[in-house]
């Protein structure tokens, strides 16, 4: 008996990792052909003359951390508000944490925006 059970957690394990390097592999895959054909679509506009104007990025100034970190901070926020709301009110687990994060979330995007704007305001 335990024979069998040890077999049948070694093919799980085993289906386990070929799904997961068959994941990674793909991933990786792409990742490589998208920056390969990009790199070769690049060189030949060199080769040719074009200008490389579309390769340069913009200066970023910050505001793209500030962006992600209240997201994410508004998030955390949310995940607590979550387990507030699930805890000591008994909603559904499901609705209150995606309710909360979502809102949460929301809202920090929303005064990433408010941010943004007064200080582009300023410079006008």
């Amino acid at each position: 008996m335990a024979a069998v059970l040890n077999l049948e957690i070694m093919q799980e394990v085993t289906r386990d990792c070929i799904v997961s390097l068959t994941l990674f592999a793909a991933v990786f895959g792409m990742v490589y052909v998208f920056l390969m054909t990009r790199h070769r679509e690049r060189m030949a506009m060199l080769e040719r003359g074009v200008s490389t104007s579309p390769f340069h990025r913009p200066q970023q100034n910050g505001l793209a951390t500030l962006k992600y970190g209240m997201l994410l901070v508004g998030i955390g926020i949310g995940f607590i508000m979550g387990a507030v709301l699930y805890n000591h009110f008994e909603i559904d687990e499901a609705v209150s944490f995606l309710s909360m994060v979502t809102l949460f979330g929301g809202l920090s995007l929303i005064i990433n925006y408010l941010i943004v704007k007064s200080k582009y305001a300023d410079k006008d």
